[in-house]
């Protein structure tokens, strides 16, 4: 499943990309970029019911007040159960798939008791140059996935 996401739901879209799916997001689209996006095999995720109903069934209508229960909602409505492997896949700025990175490159970019504890589990984004590891924040974004019914 691939998503674009209108600036109406952008913190489901950084969820679903700690999920791992492929979910374009930006705060603001030129007139027809989102169809773009639809025509090439996304899903529009919209809290706006006319511009749902002009993507006669190429869009979902979020309902919802808290990324929780929209999460929760998606998970029942499409059957959201990502690969474990995908969790934390993608750059949470800007959706690209993050690589595995040596030791040499992240000297200097992550703390130095990070290179020491997290040695083979550090990533890099090719696009945006920012580096992830599984440190307090991930633990507590994994306790929050389990609330919602994604089990680890």
């Amino acid at each position: 499943m691939r998503f674009v996401a209108d600036s109406m739901v952008g913190r489901l879209a950084r969820w679903l990309r700690v999920l791992g799916y492929d979910t374009h997001y930006q705060s603001r689209y030129e007139p027809g970029e989102m169809e773009r996006f639809v025509s090439q095999g996304r899903t529009l995720l919209t809290r706006h019911r006319g511009r749902a109903e002009m993507m006669k069934g190429r869009a979902l209508l979020i309902h919802g007040n808290g990324v929780g229960e929209q999460i929760s909602l998606l998970k029942k409505d499409l059957g959201l159960e990502p690969e474990p492997s995908a969790l934390f896949s993608r750059c949470l700025g800007c959706n690209v798939l993050l690589r595995p990175v040596k030791e040499g490159p992240a000297e200097g970019e992550v703390p130095e008791y990070v290179l020491y504890q997290n040695r083979d589990r550090i990533r890099f984004c090719p696009s945006c140059g920012r580096y992830f590891w599984p440190g307090s924040h991930r633990m507590r974004m994994e306790e929050r996935l389990r609330e919602w019914g994604f089990s680890r």
